[in-house]
């Protein structure tokens, strides 16, 4: 295990050209010597690793267990400084076996002539397999996030110790059947980097409760806010101490922010009236109070974007954060919520200086924008913000926008936030029949990989269900694992979710347990590859009447069987489009290893995104939407759809067409465009992915990833680290829909 770690650290932090200096070399073996040094090995991990030496052991010689010592120790460099800890083993033998001894020689001698009689091309072969397999697999662990910048030493100490709970979970954590369903790409068991930790995946954290009565921090008491700047610091704040603690999305309703800037308003008058009062006109005074109002407006939304985009949590990245831009009719604090949403699109409009001064698009925080009755571009009163955001959406891709429309037809009449990207809850009621969203979360996920089956099944429907019927209960029981390793955790081990209002407001060491149970957080089924499993099923693609009618019925059978699991346990399953950003090209790996190059199935290098129309097909932007739509009420957990779109900057007006068209036909969509930026010779213009799958400057070939910024929409999120072979091969296959 150690070494499998070893090498993953000696590969992220290699330079691209693969060779490296004399010095360069000794700093890389003293950063792993420090990376070890500081390594945190607890007395259980050393007894596991103790008595697994021993039961290897006692295969080959008797030994006195009683007396056996293992422990970790610094070896001492005769300078009286440390060197590498060393793995400290002292095993009494009591003897060696004698049939260890007799089949030890056997297979050495038939080694040797093995050996003698084996070509030494077939040698160099068989090295040369397994190091381009090694070689795979640690790229395939480095690009499997594009917001990870994994030359970064809080990146690769995220990556080293997610290395150990990966080889834990495998080996240990979960049954064997699951680990090996996960390693033969049956399913995929997300986030098992993250499992030996107690910690969920996704949540609406609830801003409103933390900022009205207060919360704790690092021990420390944070009181409400008596101004909006110190609410939007508060809010980034917490922000990163949420995304330390758990491994996905968050998603915070800005709604709650408009009571602080009236209190800004408030005190800056009162202010200036007892200052100015009797000396100056009303009205001039007033005038003085907005342009305060809009100095304060504009710093603590700045305080927003600059901090999420510079705060780095403890997993190696900016926080996952969405901004949830909804108007509610009702809200007395509309006005000043207006205000706020407009000046985070002409923020976000502007963009953020990159390193050489130029402004560029911000991966976060993602923004979300509500269409209702008042902001449909129907000639209602706020339309005026509506094109502003098509405006943003045209240059920075974001925001994204959610129909309230559809969404209340879907939701049981509500309208909330996704957890962070995609990830939806499904509606539940407190104790005196409220429904409630913000301060619930995710559990985690687990994806069933179609494709697969549609390969083993080769047309035959009965036996397509067949498996499908057995590879759900694997899934389940994967689940079930997610939702154990949570049972009797302690609200000590982020008290900022559990005690300190993000989620809940438990006393220390109270459990979690009621959290997990009766529907208040959800249990995940991913899915992936709708378009390659009704290709493989019946030939054509699922936008064909054929394959759309068998499309959709695995859709139902997937819904109705989570809707199943829901009622017979009381826990909240719910069906999910899985984003895929690694996942889309590790399924399509292993099956083309497995079953060979398909053509439309593995040949492309990767597989379609949840139940979207397959990238390459020429469909328009209205015609894409409108199909999809059907899909996302039966993937209620989580779902999305985009289109790709070219640069539109002068062609708002065709934007905001489809924006009208969002807000009747579907519940939640996106655009797709590009907007790059070449530091070499300064063109601000789309990055190509030339023939061998590099991403090049199409002015002046630079091809240098440190001396560009390339964002593209990963899967929900933007992404700003650049991909995976396979989801660059998918990137590159997009085609326009408008």
């Amino acid at each position: 295990m150690f070494e499998s770690i070893m090498k993953l650290v000696r590969k992220v932090t290699k330079k691209e050209d693969q060779t490296l200096k004399s010095k360069d070399a000794a700093k890389e073996r003293l950063h792993l010597v420090l990376m070890q040094d500081r390594a945190n090995v607890s007395a259980d991990f050393l007894d596991l690793m103790k008595q697994e030496i021993i039961d290897v052991i006692k295969k080959y010689i008797d030994i006195d267990e009683s007396a056996i010592d293992v422990k970790l120790t610094n070896k001492d460099n005769g300078d009286g400084t440390n060197g590498a800890p060393a793995l400290y083993a002292n095993i009494p033998i009591l003897n060696i076996k004698d049939e260890v001894r007799q089949t030890a020689n056997i297979k050495t001698s038939e080694n040797d002539k093995d050996k003698d009689e084996e070509p030494d091309v077939k040698k160099t072969e068989r090295v040369i397999e397994k190091h381009e397999q090694e070689e795979k697999e640690e790229i395939t662990i480095i690009e499997e996030n594009s917001n990870k910048n994994t030359m970064l030493a809080s990146t690769q100490r995220d990556y080293i110790a997610g290395e150990v709970s990966r080889d834990l979970t495998k080996r240990i954590l979960l049954p064997e059947k699951i680990s090996k369903a996960h390693e033969d790409g049956i399913l995929h068991f997300h986030d098992a980097d993250y499992f030996v930790q107690p910690i969920f995946n996704c949540c609406l954290i609830n801003i409103g409760d933390m900022l009205d009565n207060g919360t704790v921090m690092n021990g420390k008491m944070i009181e409400t806010p008596k101004s909006f700047q110190v609410a939007c610091t508060v809010t980034t704040q917490i922000i990163a101490a949420v995304a330390s603690n758990q491994y996905g999305g968050q998603s915070v309703d800005i709604k709650h922010l408009g009571k602080y800037l009236r209190r800004s308003h408030d005190k800056i008058k009162k202010r200036l009236t007892e200052k100015y009062g009797g000396k100056l006109h009303k009205n001039i005074i007033e005038d003085m109070v907005n342009d305060r109002v809009k100095e304060e407006l504009s710093a603590g939304i700045q305080t927003i974007q600059y901090q999420i985009n510079t705060l780095m949590t403890t997993n190696g990245q900016s926080p996952f954060v969405t901004l949830f831009l909804h108007l509610e009719p009702e809200d007395e604090y509309i006005n000043e919520n207006a205000m706020i949403i407009e000046e985070i699109l002409k923020q976000r409009i502007q963009g953020i200086k990159n390193e050489v001064g130029v402004y560029v698009t911000p991966a976060f925080p993602k923004l979300v924008y509500v269409l209702d009755e008042h902001n449909c571009l129907k000639g209602g009163k706020y339309d005026y913000l509506t094109k502003l955001a098509v405006k943003c959406s045209a240059k920075r891709m974001y925001p994204d926008y959610i129909s309230a429309k559809k969404m209340k037809e879907n939701y049981e009449g509500n309208v909330f936030s996704p957890m962070g990207c995609r990830s939806f809850l499904i509606p539940w009621k407190d104790e005196n029949g409220q429904y409630k969203f913000e301060g619930r979360f995710n559990q985690g996920v687990v994806s069933i990989n179609l494709p697969q089956i549609g390969i083993l099944a080769q047309g035959d429907e009965e036996k397509f269900w067949k498996l499908l019927d057995e590879r759900l209960e694997l899934c389940k029981e994967a689940l079930m694992c997610r939702h154990y390793s949570l049972l009797g955790t302690s609200s000590d081990i982020s008290p900022i979710h559990w005690q300190n209002g993000a989620i809940a407001r438990l006393k220390k060491g109270e459990k979690i347990d009621k959290y997990l149970k009766d529907g208040y957080s959800t249990l995940s089924l991913g899915y992936i590859g709708i378009y390659e499993t009704t290709k493989l099923m019946k030939g054509v693609s699922q936008t064909t009447p054929e394959g759309h009618e068998f499309a959709i019925r695995v859709m139902n059978y997937l819904k109705d069987r989570t809707t199943k699991w829901r009622n017979e346990s009381g826990l909240g399953f719910s069906l999910y489009g899985t984003p895929a950003e690694s996942l889309c090209y590790r399924f399509a790996r292993i099956d083309k290893e497995k079953f060979g190059s398909i053509p439309d199935v593995t040949d492309k290098g990767y597989y379609t995104n949840s139940y979207h129309v397959d990238v390459r097909e020429k469909i328009d932007a209205f015609s894409k939407l409108k199909f999809e739509s059907e899909f996302q009420p039966l993937s209620s957990g989580g779902a999305i759809s985009y289109v790709e779109v070219p640069n539109m900057k002068n062609n708002l007006e065709a934007l905001e067409e489809v924006v009208k068209f969002i807000y009747d036909n579907i519940q939640y969509a996106e655009f797709n465009t590009k907007s790059d930026y070449c530091q070499v010779c300064g063109y601000d213009g789309e990055m190509i992915i030339n023939d061998q799958n590099e991403w090049e400057c199409p002015q002046c070939g630079n091809k240098d990833h440190n001396k560009m910024n390339v964002v593209r929409r990963t899967c929900g999120y933007l992404g700003e680290n650049f991909w995976n072979v396979g989801k660059t091969k998918e990137i590159k296959s997009r085609v326009l829909h408008l």
